[in-house]
């Protein structure tokens, strides 16, 4: 037998150039020679790198061979529609729709008891996958049924018997489609071609390029190729320098002749699915020859041997001590380590941008990480600069897809206010020219919908023009969530949701493109998946087949700066290359369980272990460290926490004793955005004149206005005032307002019987607005409360008091402001004095917070009653009560608590005495900060000033404790 025609270009040369070069210089004296060749390659981006390495290399016009992918069934690839012979023998089915299968595997899972909804749409691709990997690698479902799993856990054992559950009843559903799985077509049209090639060979150059994957059908065609007479195969990196004892050592290895068991191959090699690809092709290294040409694009020769020495297996790894300097070159090679991923992003737009000052050069990010790869381009716009990101974006975090998931969670949610305001200013809702009215009509709504759940529903919503809007436009999915429907038909009324929210501009661009082949595949197929889908469990079905859907930009972008997957990386290389995220768990990721098949399963069927994925993360590093100049990126931490660096890069740290630090990109990076020194600002004590300084004070603001000056300013003058949450939880401020108001209408509409206050507080917690969670934890405590108060108010009836004045509002000029305020409660005492009365779900004010000056609140209220300030309500204050719902000494709830005592007893204040200390603690503050020019100070007493709603705008934390009494 001839020797093959098998070579490798090493990784220091570009790929895609150097081969250009070859065949050129080998084919391309005769135009036509070259037009009639073919060349084999993996996917779909390979095809784009050649193609534009011939260009590179073209004087003028040029006839391109045919190029051709072999096809690639992780991307739902299929083979070149030029090897797909129509023809040739009997027809081969055609290939399922991926869509559709993992539709079909899931209704499958689903009957079989494995899961629902988004967990079954997820098992279901990874059964897909796991199927794949049998037909790739030719084994026979059918071997499965021979496997013990006598030593399986449950869990294993229940996972395979619905494995093979899902594989008796799937080839059925394909018999019924007419189809066949895309990677066992796959195989057999490789397997035809092959075997077409070794009787017929085609009349001019094969080339098979950069191929990798060690399947079976692709090992047999690539052997057909190796020994066709204009037939050859050139393997990208594949490393003939390397001591025959390391690459013996990768494995496969045979069964040892006493134990019977194989010693485990080192499946995180880089060099390892090359070296099984090679045995599969009945080939040895030894034949394979190294490709003479270069591309002109290379790094030095001593590159390849740093990192085939720093991708050493481990147990070698002791021999780098002896290593001649040559064969740890680390020329043209940095590192940047820096704090976060925000740094490492800015660290890394910014090298790329300083490539773009050298004519003519090219720069490009490698990285399996997409979020630093998003980081990256959106520093680069702020140069105008738009990279070409080839590996795209997940569908879900596209503004189409976000914008379908926001419509499914505010149907399911039952349009609450957050996801209903979510999608309500999503980008894509009413954009064009009504885009700003109609954000100004839903900031209304949002005031509206602040604090407290209003009742499920769109009927519930606040009368607003947004809301009648709002009615019109979802109206029709609340009604089709309302009643259970098949997939297909709530996917169409989310479909129908989103045109008539967004118009033609949600399918419009490569996302919308994108979304609107999703959904027209998922109705089409909706009919094979399961029979009903949960709405609850809509978004979780969405959003798992979303995420397996990118959305590529058009390519256009910088035609020298590149942002590359680990896969669009392949074959191609750039003057600069940065490999960022070189972080363990990033690159290489860890491997992903696989659901359905054990380990020692696998094993024994044969399959690739699950460590495979990081021999080829590091074959991807090894290919992207051979470019001319490297640097390598990453972060001490991430979202998570501390990171460890990958063990690529601490390969390189100990074989080169250390590599160049890229300290100039950290120092720019942090100067472009940071400022040299911190300038914290000072306390704040604004000054306005007193002619523009309120003249109008609430019996609650006094306390403010003394504790924290500046805080009374925020709101008196600057007009701010907090905004609760939307749908908040209930606060201690609505639970008080909750109460008053029960307690009002109790009194002026039952005339405070006993017996009809319990209904009211049980009415009032069963309203749909009343958050659940507040009425499992506040209902308890605050029924035994009000029962408390309707006994303590039919005692005090039977004792002669008499209610006079409930939630009463008045005003008095003193001191040369108005004084306004609401008593809660006035209660006539049977010797004509009055009661004033103060409601406090939580703890009433300390006998301490009184005496110093603080919660005057009751005494201001006194005052103004003593002077006429409620009408119809006269006399002098005789008593002055909290009457509070919290815990009491009987370890019940409802206490009266006083800061008052006729004898002055326990510390407190004088009775008679109250009023008059009041009304003096107001004259003071008034005369100081409102008809005075006092600044006002923040904080002034912070032990008394517990709210913090103006901290952030007097930025507390930069001056407190720094100038605090200053």
């Amino acid at each position: 037998m001839s020797r093959p025609s098998v070579y490798t270009i090493p990784p220091h040369r570009s790929f895609a150039d150097a081969l250009a070069a070859g065949l050129m210089a080998r084919e391309g004296r005769d135009r036509m020679t070259l037009a009639r060749g073919l060349i084999l390659l993996p996917n779909n981006r390979a095809v784009r790198a050649v193609q534009d390495a011939f260009v590179r290399r073209a004087d003028g016009g040029l006839l391109l061979p045919r190029l051709v992918t072999i096809g690639d069934p992780e991307l739902d690839e299929r083979l070149g529609a030029f090897l797909d012979p129509i023809d040739d023998g009997e027809p081969i089915a055609p290939a399922v729709d991926p869509l559709q299968r993992q539709l079909i595997l899931a209704r499958l899972i689903e009957q079989g008891g494995g899961a629902t909804g988004g967990e079954a749409m997820r098992l279901a691709s990874e059964l897909a996958r796991t199927l794949d990997q049998l037909h790739v690698e030719s084994v026979a479902p059918r071997r499965l049924r021979d496997i013990d799993v006598g030593e399986l856990t449950e869990h294993w054992a229940r996972s395979l018997k619905l494995f093979e559950l899902v594989l008796d009843r799937w080839p059925k559903d394909l018999e019924r489609l007419g189809r066949i799985d895309l990677s066992d077509r796959r195989n057999r049209l490789l397997a035809r071609l092959s075997r077409r090639w070794r009787e017929t060979p085609p009349p001019g150059f094969v080339v098979a390029a950069g191929i990798s994957t060690a399947a079976p059908a692709v090992a047999g065609l690539l052997r057909t190729i190796a020994f066709m007479t204009n037939g050859r195969v050139v393997f990208d990196a594949l490393d003939i320098a390397m001591p025959e004892e390391q690459w013996q050592a990768l494995g496969p290895h045979k069964p040892d002749a006493e134990t019977g068991f194989a010693e485990r191959p080192v499946e995180t090699h880089p060099q390892y699915h090359l070296k099984l690809l090679l045995e599969r092709m009945g080939i040895g290294r030894g034949e394979v020859e190294r490709w003479r040409w270069g591309g002109g694009h290379a790094a030095r020769a001593g590159r390849s041997r740093l990192i085939s020495n720093a991708l050493a297996p481990a147990r070698f790894t002791t021999e780098w001590t002896n290593l001649p300097r040559k064969d740890r070159d680390r020329s043209g090679v940095e590192l940047l380590e820096v704090a976060t991923p925000a740094e490492e992003a800015q660290a890394i737009a910014l090298a790329l941008r300083e490539a773009l000052e050298t004519p003519g050069r090219t720069a490009a990010l490698v990285t399996p990480d997409r979020g630093l790869a998003q980081r990256v381009s959106t520093h680069l716009r702020r140069w105008g600069i738009d990279a070409d990101d080839s590996a795209g974006v997940a569908l879900s975090v596209t503004p189409p897809g976000t914008l379908l998931l926001a419509i499914v969670e505010a149907a399911a949610e039952r349009f609450a206010p957050v996801p209903l305001l979510a999608l309500l200013k999503h980008p894509l809702v009413q954009a064009g020219e009504g885009r700003a009215e109609w954000l100004d009509q839903v900031r209304r709504l949002d005031r509206e919908l602040r604090g407290p759940r209003p009742a499920p529903g769109l009927a519930h919503l606040p009368e607003t023009v947004c809301a009648e809007r709002v009615r019109t436009l979802l109206g029709p999915l609340e009604e089709s969530f309302s009643i259970v429907r098949t997939f297909a038909e709530l996917l169409a009324a989310v479909r129908e949701a989103a045109e008539r929210l967004g118009g033609d501009e949600v399918w419009a661009k490569p996302a919308g493109r994108a979304a609107a082949e999703l959904l027209a595949g998922l109705e089409e197929h909706g009919g094979d998946g399961p029979a009903r889908i949960d709405p609850d469990a809509l978004g979780a079905v969405l959003t798992e087949l979303m995420n397996s859907v990118a959305a590529r930009p058009p390519q256009g972008g910088h035609p020298r700066i590149f942002i590359w997957g680990l896969i669009e990386a392949r074959l191609q290389q750039a003057d600069l290359t940065i490999l960022g995220g070189l972080n363990e768990g990033t690159w290489p990721a860890l491997p992903s369980p696989d659901p359905w098949l054990a380990p020692r399963i696998r094993a024994e069927l044969g399959l690739p272990g699950l460590e495979t994925r990081i021999g080829l993360a590091a074959h991807s590093f090894a290919g992207a460290l051979g470019a001319p100049q490297v640097l390598i990126t990453r972060a001490r931490r991430d979202a998570r926490g501390p990171a460890v660096a990958s063990r690529f890069w601490l390969r390189l740290e100990a074989l080169t004793g250390g590599l160049p630090r890229a300290d100039r990109l950290k120092h720019w990076a942090q100067a472009l955005d940071g400022v040299d020194r911190p300038t914290p600002a000072s306390r704040p004590a604004p000054a306005p004149p007193v002619e523009s300084r309120p003249k109008r004070l609430s019996v609650t603001d006094l306390d403010r206005l003394k504790a924290d000056p500046f805080a009374f300013y925020a709101k008196a003058m600057l007009g701010l005032y907090p905004i609760d949450m939307v749908d908040a939880d209930a606060t201690a401020a609505w639970r008080g307002t909750a109460v008053h108001l029960v307690l009002q209408q109790w009194a002026e509409q039952d005339d405070c019987d006993p017996a009809k206050l319990r209904p009211r507080a049980e009415a009032m917690l069963a309203d749909p607005a009343a958050h659940p969670l507040m009425r499992a934890l506040w209902q308890p405590r605050l029924m035994e409360a009000i029962d408390w108060i309707a006994a303590e108010m039919a005692a005090r009836k039977a004792e002669g008091h008499k209610v006079v004045a409930v939630e009463k509002k008045g005003e008095l000029e003193i001191f040369g402001v108005t004084l306004k305020g609401i008593a809660d409660r006035i209660d006539r005492l049977p010797g004509g004095g009055l009661t004033i009365v103060d409601y406090k779900t939580g703890s009433a004010p300390s006998h301490k917070q009184v005496e110093l000056g603080y919660a005057q609140q009751l005494g201001l209220i006194g005052l103004m009653t003593e002077r006429g300030a409620f009408e119809g309500v006269s006399g002098a204050a005789a008593a002055f009560e909290y009457w509070s719902l919290a815990r009491n000494k009987d370890d019940g709830f409802g206490k009266i608590v006083s800061p008052v005592d006729p004898a002055g007893k326990g510390g407190r204040i004088f009775t008679d005495q109250f009023v008059a200390r009041a009304a003096s603690n107001l004259q003071g503050a008034v005369e100081t900060w409102l008809t005075g020019s006092e600044p006002l100070t923040a904080k002034l007493h912070p032990e008394h000033a517990p709210y913090g709603d103006y901290d952030q705008l007097m930025r507390l934390e930069e001056w407190y404790g720094r100038e605090q009494g200053a």
